[in-house]
């Protein structure tokens, strides 16, 4: 099974996040926490009694959302590989807006940037020319979000 607790911070997972991972620990099993996603395998009923515990605790403890991929084996769960993810997060990110991307204001991009950016998409090499590029935007644009994220943050 293949699991996002959202929002996730890269390197600093909130309780709803580590409420999350207890639920599955508490119940025998091991999470290997990913930078797009956790699994975990196990006997499908140890699992899905595990993932009932956790939705309840990671919603209690402040979870926006949480997505679940489930299948026979973590093999055939289609797992993406890393050179699709950043698409996968933009289309996600189309779906939440309801506009394409070629669509969205500005506030929109700078929204839809930081987002990518709490989920480690510009650790992918050729990111922001990537997302440049979809947004219709230069990179010193993407880039300028980006300064503005990290000054903020400051």
């Amino acid at each position: 099974m293949e699991f996002l607790v959202e929002p996730f911070n890269e390197g600093r997972p909130g309780p709803h996040v580590k409420a999350a991972i207890e639920s599955f620990e508490k119940a025998g099993l091991n999470v290997d926490i990913g930078p797009f996603s956790s699994a975990v395998e196990g006997h499908v009923d140890a699992v899905a009694d595990a993932v009932a515990a956790m939705i309840r605790q990671a919603l209690a403890n402040g979870a926006d959302s949480i997505r679940i991929r489930v299948g026979p084996d973590a093999g055939e769960l289609g797992i993406s590989p890393l050179h699709t993810a950043l698409v996968e997060m933009v289309s996600d990110a189309e779906r939440t807006l309801g506009t394409n991307a070629n669509e969205w204001d500005r506030s929109q991009k700078q929204a839809v940037v930081r987002q990518l950016h709490e989920r480690g998409a510009f650790l992918l090499r050729g990111a922001v020319d990537d997302i440049a590029e979809v947004m219709g935007v230069s990179r010193i644009t993407i880039y300028n979000y980006l300064n503005a994220i990290d000054g903020s943050a400051s």
